[in-house]
């Protein structure tokens, strides 16, 4: 669907096609434990988050140079803008690349080499979310904020991600206060796999502008009018919710039931190469499986410019709400 959105769920290494993966696998002379695209692609069955974390760690090997970085985001903004993506905030995990010998730098000027020409090249605009990862230690994300001043100028904010479960959001503190400090925006994954408090914890002690996934709220009726008075987006990514198995199937997701409450709900893609989808692929699968209404689009493709950062540039803003608007549904 081509509906014009901005994509703020969306991990860059999450990305990785399995023929970018062994044509980067040759190139850095690397052999992959897989036959072909093929195999590799059979590998794509995930029982919960942890499996997925597992490939999706040891694929990130193949992953060493600017160039493959840069290559890498390319790849994506091609797919998102074929996809309607015009706007779109990208989690990176600097962690997971320096913990393998990689300097920062080698990351961010490799994306950065694809992110700071792509309005021209792609018609997509960006920013940069860099995304601490919750199963290490609070000692490490701080670590990797002060390695990261040099690269302020290109970092919009911060996340967290990774395993959610015996990690809760009040761990990291202290780096979220720091953040703040330095004037990055905040964002964290809550209520995928752990619970409502979760949620509620990044808000009042990380002090959250947005909530990534967000989907367990519905357990929790009190935390749901509050979202809803505050107009905290959620970014929910319901093709990764049936991968993981944080839903059943994408029929018993609970986006229609969410929007009827009133809750600001955006849709997105998460690690699509994964997960079977990019955006518009995921904008397709709740239309035709949640028999989700034209204006419920729309609202979903409204909200996601609403809740990105774009406070920079309220003009760019306001051009992609009128794209919206203006969009004729086939």
């Amino acid at each position: 669907m081509s509906l014009p959105k901005a994509e703020l769920h969306l991990h860059i290494e999450g990305t990785l096609e399995p023929e970018l993966a062994f044509e980067l696998a040759t190139r850095n002379g690397l052999t992959l434990p897989y036959a072909d695209t093929d195999e590799l692609r059979e590998a794509y069955r995930f029982e919960d988050l942890q499996s997925f974390l597992n490939l999706y760690y040891e694929l990130m090997a193949v992953l060493r140079t600017e160039r493959d970085f840069e290559d890498l985001a390319n790849e994506y903004l091609e797919r998102a803008a074929d996809q309607g993506v015009r706007h779109a905030e990208i989690f990176f995990d600097p962690q997971a690349h320096t913990s393998r010998g990689l300097e920062l730098g080698t990351v961010v000027e490799g994306l950065w080499r694809a992110l700071g020409d792509s309005e021209s090249r792609h018609g997509v605009s960006t920013r940069l979310i860099m995304c601490f990862l919750r199963d290490e230690s609070a000692e490490s994300a701080l670590a990797t904020l002060e390695a990261a001043k040099p690269y302020l100028d290109r970092i919009t904010g911060v996340g967290l991600d990774s395993a959610e479960g015996g990690h809760p959001p009040a761990k990291f503190r202290e780096v979220y206060e720091a953040a703040a400090a330095l004037g990055l925006r905040r964002v964290a994954h809550a209520g995928e796999e752990g619970p409502p408090e979760y949620i509620t914890e990044a808000l009042d002690v990380l002090g959250v502008e947005r909530v990534d996934h967000g989907l367990r709220c519905v357990e929790d009726p009190e935390l749901v009018q509050r979202l809803v008075r505050e107009r905290v987006p959620l970014t929910l990514c319901p093709l990764s919710n049936v991968r993981l198995r944080t839903v059943d199937t994408l029929a018993d997701h609970p986006l229609p039931a969410m929007l009827d409450a009133g809750l600001m709900c955006t849709v997105h893609s998460d690690d699509p190469a994964y997960f079977g989808g990019y955006a518009g692929d995921n904008f397709d699968a709740v239309r035709d499986t949640l028999g989700l209404s034209e204006e419920r689009l729309r609202e979903l493709a409204r909200n996601s410019f609403l809740a990105s950062f774009l406070e920079d540039d309220e003009e760019l803003r306001a051009r992609y709400l009128a794209e919206v608007e203006a969009y004729e549904f086939r």
